[in-house]
């Protein structure tokens, strides 16, 4: 057996006991109820990929208990549809839609610049939505699109509405990967994966997916006014793992979580205190602080790495922001 086939199947197994519905099943009976027995009204919730799936379930959640939320979508009509879809069933009028394609950099600027100006209030910024396209899309500023909608977007918008999250009290950014990181070593020398050849989209987005998992950690260390976090949903059956990955969820469908399953610990994180009680930067599933590696792992980086890789998302940063920092 391969070292690569058996970290493979390390994974998969450690997946099928803990990411499937029977996994957070197990997890739940652990959970405190009183943990989202909140009041929300008053703060301002930045969700993005609010249209579907986890965004949408977090999304609910808060309007429920009285959110102000923000829904940061791609698509207006699916956008217009959710925000309908939550208005009718939290009764919270305050559900607002704002029509964003993260991967396209300066679009993500002008958008937070806006959204600054106009209401100059975030509490909470969920990082939700992500893409997995199986053929590689350059543009025209030599962004690959997974990368620049995974990770690029998500970092500029996480830095754009820093200064907002740092007047807030208790303000948190709550960032949603996948447990497909796992497998993935940051590539610091090569952050859009150019020398992966042939392009492959699974890759890409673990490897992103890890990306996140970094920018978690560092945000943490360089940002103590706001707590950070980033967490893996599960095996989830959502509209995007329906698309994105088809084989896998024909053969999983009758395992996966639900929505809600999956979106539980981004909403935990996003509203409850007993979140904050963990420190910052940590990488949750099922309400629980986790490794961030298997064990025996290759994919761990030394700080010099990490730094590298900080390095060259804050370039790209300030090509786009256009403000030297």
């Amino acid at each position: 057996m391969s070292t690569s086939y058996y970290r493979l199947m390390v994974w998969y197994l450690k997946g099928k006991r803990e990411y499937t519905r029977l996994g957070y099943e197990a997890a739940a009976k652990n959970f405190r109820e009183d943990d989202l027995k909140v009041d929300c009204k008053g703060k301002v919730y930045v969700i993005t990929g609010a249209n579907s799936g986890i965004g949408k379930s977090v999304a609910l959640e808060v309007a429920k208990k009285g959110g102000v939320v923000h829904m940061v979508c791609r698509n207006r009509q699916y956008a217009e549809t959710a925000k309908n879809e939550i208005v009718e069933a939290s009764g919270n009028q305050d559900v607002h839609v704002h029509i964003l394609d993260l991967s396209v950099p300066r679009d993500v600027v002008k958008f937070a610049n806006e959204f600054q100006e106009t209401v100059n209030h975030c509490h909470v910024l969920v990082n939700n939505a992500g893409c997995m396209l199986h053929e590689k899309q350059v543009d025209a500023d030599g962004l690959e699109k997974n990368f620049a909608t995974n990770s690029l977007g998500t970092h500029i918008l996480t830095r754009k509405l820093l200064p907002l999250l740092k007047k807030a009290e208790k303000s948190r950014v709550v960032n949603v990967a996948s447990g497909g990181m796992l497998l993935q070593k940051l590539a610091h020398d090569d952050i859009q994966l150019e020398k992966l050849v042939p392009f492959d989209g699974t890759t890409a987005y673990s490897q992103q997916k890890r990306q996140q998992v970094t920018l978690t950690e560092m945000y943490a260390k360089e940002n103590p006014e706001v707590h950070f976090s980033v967490m893996h949903p599960g095996w989830a059956d959502t509209p995007a793992v329906r698309s994105a990955m088809p084989d896998f969820h024909a053969k999983m469908k009758d395992v996966l979580r639900t929505p809600e399953q999956g979106a539980d610990t981004a909403l935990w994180l996003a509203i409850s205190d007993k979140a904050l009680e963990h420190p910052s930067g940590l990488f949750f599933q099922d309400r629980a602080p986790v490794a961030t590696h298997l064990p025996l792992a290759w994919t761990k980086s030394t700080d010099a790495e990490k730094e590298s890789f900080m390095k060259q998302m804050n370039d790209l940063f300030e090509k786009f922001d256009g403000v030297k920092t």
